[in-house]
């Protein structure tokens, strides 16, 4: 019988307990993806055009992708003090920026509120990497799930974020922007020390399908109800009783995951200790195997001579194949028929360090793929708010929620989909970024051509294939280049999303923005010809009306997609092997 204190014990380091509160924390970590609500307070309050509101949205996107310090740290500090960096960054950022909005501090210049939201959204790379790390780790074997979950609720925090603050019912609308300094860094500051790599066994487990599946139910669930609760509140006024009474049932709903660790410890039975010993024996294996040096002798000769054939064998028959083909090798080495190449660095699949990864094609194809269409993506989701008012939209609010719900699906989706294909099918999972893509080129070209209801098809679409790619992306890299710098890799791979946005937002976008909100301001002034007319243009921030606001920019983002789709193609067939060795191929 075990004790009641025994059983708390294995609740508080029980892995399942470590990735809900993950999930708790990401859940109100992607503030970034609150941009599209923040930036019309700021643009109005502090009188910007376009051009400099999409400078703020490049310092966030800077400020969410830069990751070098967090993944460096990762690897010589625990994970709470990971955490404790991200939530001072947070707190410190927005709380300037909110000082600064609601003039409680005097006028500062444009570079000063680029560095406040810089430095507040890079919180969010302290709390996406302790949140990774720890659970990749915790949860090897589940890679595709644990990413797409995870980052799917980075996602969904920006509709999360939004509903809650619906329910306080502010005064105005610069205290959204206190929300995000004073909310998440509480929420993260109460989890931090619970966050982190647990000892025990880290194989499958019977009982993983069924708590992923319940997981995946309670993801769904959030989606459907935040969607129906954004509906309402687009169909008609509801009344304050019942906006908090939906914020208390979301939050009831994301609450839900931590029945499943308290089902596995307090109502089933222990497991013997034998059979934790079988379990866990598999990856003390595997950890305690010791690393090739760089320079060991490999038999490189082996791909050469293997017949082609033996790729369509069964998993057993193949091993069993080359195996004999290796042992022929050697022998042949030992006498001197062949010669014996030595091995320069690791092959993929392998563990790499960052800059052994930065000399490789593959790393660069995927890399380059995000810029293209990761970058597109962030595009649309930093110009939400300017988008809905071109398009006659008033309350900006509901759209940008609605994208970061299919950002959400997309990301859940991405994680579960490319593992069914690469686990099931041994196909490689880059092949679901590409698909994903083709998508996100069709809806830049629907909205291109005005077609009705553009708004949800881009809402959709874009939100989806963005969502995506942030799963998609990191577990691929895992597998091609292994956990030992995970944190670095991801952290470096992130990067592209700011790169696509400084060319695509803050050059094309917001350049395309400006040009015809100048030429249909200069129509206006032609027709008035009123000097106090005059005068009252110059003193507002210039804005576009209409569909050809943005037209072209997603003609233009359309193609880049198509580009993309062709790199990310590129890796598929480039990577097939390491797949079909890493997942057997039937």
């Amino acid at each position: 019988m075990v004790e009641l204190p025994d059983k708390v014990k294995a609740f508080i380091n029980n892995r399942w307990v470590v990735f809900v509160c993950a999930m708790w924390v990401q859940s109100c970590a992607g503030i970034g993806y609150l941009f599209g609500s923040l930036s019309p307070v700021i643009k109005s309050s502090m009188g910007y055009n376009q051009r400099q509101v999409a400078m703020l949205g490049v310092a966030k996107d800077l400020g969410d992708s830069i990751g070098f310090a967090a993944g460096s740290l990762c690897e010589v500090l625990p994970i709470w003090g990971i955490l404790l960096i991200g939530v001072i960054q947070n707190f410190v950022g927005y709380g300037l920026v909110w000082l600064i909005i609601t003039q409680r501090l005097p006028s500062l210049p444009l570079w000063v509120l680029c560095i406040s939201i810089f430095v507040g959204t890079n919180g969010e790379t302290y709390f996406n990497t302790a949140a990774l790390v720890s659970c990749i780790q915790n949860f090897p074997k589940s890679r595709g799930p644990i990413v797409g979950i995870l980052k799917g609720f980075a996602g969904l925090s920006g509709a999360i974020l939004t509903q809650i603050y619906a329910m306080i019912n502010a005064p105005n609308e610069a205290s959204l922007i206190f929300m995000v300094a004073v909310g998440p860094s509480l929420v993260v500051f109460a989890l931090m020390f619970i966050i982190r790599p647990v000892g025990g066994h880290k194989q499958l487990r019977p009982s993983d399908n069924t708590s992923f599946l319940l997981t995946y139910g309670v993801c769904l669930l959030l989606a459907a109800y935040l969607m129906g609760v954004l509906l309402l509140e687009d169909l008609g006024d509801l009344s304050q009783t019942l906006v908090s009474l939906c914020t208390v049932l979301l939050i009831i709903i994301i609450l839900l995951p931590i029945a499943i660790p308290v089902s596995l410890v307090f109502f089933s039975e222990p497991r013997g200790k034998l059979e934790e010993y079988l379990l866990g024996k598999p990856q003390q294996l595997e950890a305690n195997k010791p690393q090739q040096d760089e320079n060991e002798v490999v038999l490189s000769e082996v791909e050469d001579e293997k017949p082609p054939e033996v790729d369509s064998l069964p998993a057993s028959e193949r091993q069993k194949r080359i195996a004999h083909l290796q042992a022929k090798l050697l022998q042949a080495a030992a006498d001197g028929a062949i010669r014996v190449k030595r091995r320069r660095g690791p092959h993929r699949g392998e563990n790499f360090t960052l800059m052994q990864a930065l000399v490789k094609a593959d790393f660069w194809l995927m890399f380059f793929s995000l810029v293209l269409a990761a970058g597109s993506g962030v595009t649309v989701i930093d110009n939400m708010g300017q988008i809905c008012q071109s398009l006659g939209y008033s309350d900006t609010r509901i759209y940008v929620s609605m994208i970061s719900i299919w950002n959400f699906l997309g990301r859940v989706g991405g994680g579960y989909f490319s593992e069914v294909i690469t686990r099931r099918f041994s196909y490689p999972r880059p092949a679901t970024m590409a698909v994903v893509q083709i998508l996100m080129a069709f809806g830049f070209f629907y909205s291109l051509m005005g077609w009705p209801g553009e708004i949800y098809v881009i809402t959709v679409l874009i939100g989806v294939g963005y969502g995506a790619h942030l799963a998609i992306v990191p577990a691929s890299a895992s597998e091609l280049f292994g956990l030992k710098s995970f944190g670095a890799l991801y952290n470096f791979l992130t990067l592209a999303i700011p790169a696509g946005s400084v060319i695509f937002s803050g050059v094309i976008a917001s350049g395309i923005y400006d040009y015809y909100a100048e030429k249909q301001a200069s129509f206006q002034l032609q027709d008035l010809r009123a000097m106090s007319v005059i005068h009252l243009q110059k003193e507002d921030s210039l804005s576009c009306e209409g569909s050809i606001c943005y037209s072209l920019t997603f003609g233009i983002l359309s193609g880049l997609c198509i580009v993309a789709t062709v790199l990310s193609s590129i890796i598929v067939f480039r990577t097939k092997r390491v797949y079909a060795q890493l997942y057997g191929k039937s």
